[in-house]
């Protein structure tokens, strides 16, 4: 009976000298509320500059914003926005698919051109273009040392219109060159050994087994150069092009009010980004199934 009492009281003594399990404390991070409390006391008077400062004219915005003026030089800046992504993309993979060849007058090229039209403004190239005539007054198609076949005047054959998608095109396949070249080199070149050793050609090999994989790095830098050259296009309107800029321009140079015509254009400007940029995600999620992040 002893030996048990002694025994019970041990045990008990153990209980109590086990610690007890200790409450969690959430940690605090004071410098998030003040950083969030500021933030938002910032954008409380952004707001209330929006709705009392009458300098932005908001019933002047809404009266014009669907003007059809306005809406005709949105459909110049989203037409040149295609046709310039089209030159752009083709001058692209041509140039991507030279730098990497294995020729050396080919390779240096592509590196030239690409050197040339990246590294240039890209409004010195459209007033360059533009004036292209004061260079060359004519130009002409023929075999050296004989007359030429054909002949035309470079102010009747480069418009205002061609000005602008020479240069939008010419510094766009630049940028997707490199774009392109560096989803080709993604790739593992044991594909192209793979491809070669079943028969297949080269051109085949990359239409089938290159490019479909190069394409989920392509896309998402790709889509950002299309929300970049809807920007871009707002440069054309020093070639006189009734783009979106400018045809808001030309209001607010009859009525004076330049703010609430500018907020137009940033209101269109802003709401194709966004839908471009929702086209942008859903095919980053197409591009990249199957694919997982290490």
């Amino acid at each position: 009976m002893a030996d048990g009492r002694a025994q019970a009281a041990a045990a008990a003594g153990t209980q109590h000298a086990q610690p007890r399990e200790e409450e969690i404390v959430r940690a605090r991070y004071p410098g998030r509320w003040i950083s969030a409390a500021l933030v938002l006391f910032v954008l409380a008077l952004l707001v209330r500059s929006l709705i009392t400062n009458p300098g932005y004219e908001w019933g002047v915005v809404w009266q014009y914003l669907t003007f059809p003026t306005v809406l005709s030089g949105l459909g110049w800046t989203l037409g040149l926005t295609v046709a310039a992504m089209a030159i752009g993309i083709a001058l692209g993979i041509v140039a991507a698919l030279m730098r990497q060849s294995e020729n050396p007058v080919l390779s240096q090229t592509a590196a030239a051109y690409i050197w040339m039209f990246r590294g240039a403004p890209l409004l010195v190239q459209l007033i360059f273009w533009y004036n292209l005539a004061a260079l060359y007054p004519t130009i002409e198609i023929g075999l050296p040392g004989l007359p030429p076949l054909v002949s035309w005047s470079t102010n009747d054959l480069i418009t205002p219109l061609v000005a602008a998608l020479l240069g939008l095109g010419l510094n766009e396949g630049a940028y997707m060159a490199e774009i392109v070249r560096g989803g080709l080199m993604s790739v593992d070149p044991g594909q192209r050994e793979a491809a070669s050793s079943l028969g297949m050609s080269p051109g085949h090999t990359l239409r089938r087994i290159i490019l479909p994989q190069a394409l989920r790095v392509i896309v998402p830098p790709t889509g950002n150069e299309v929300i970049g050259m809807l920007k871009s296009t707002s440069l054309v309107s020093i070639l006189a092009i009734s783009d979106l800029l400018y045809s808001v321009q030309g209001i607010y140079g009859r009525t004076f009010q330049t703010i609430p015509l500018l907020i137009v254009a940033s209101i269109w400007y802003l709401a194709v980004s966004s839908i471009l940029s929702a086209f942008q995600r859903i095919l980053e999620k197409r591009y990249g199934r199957g694919h997982t992040h290490g």
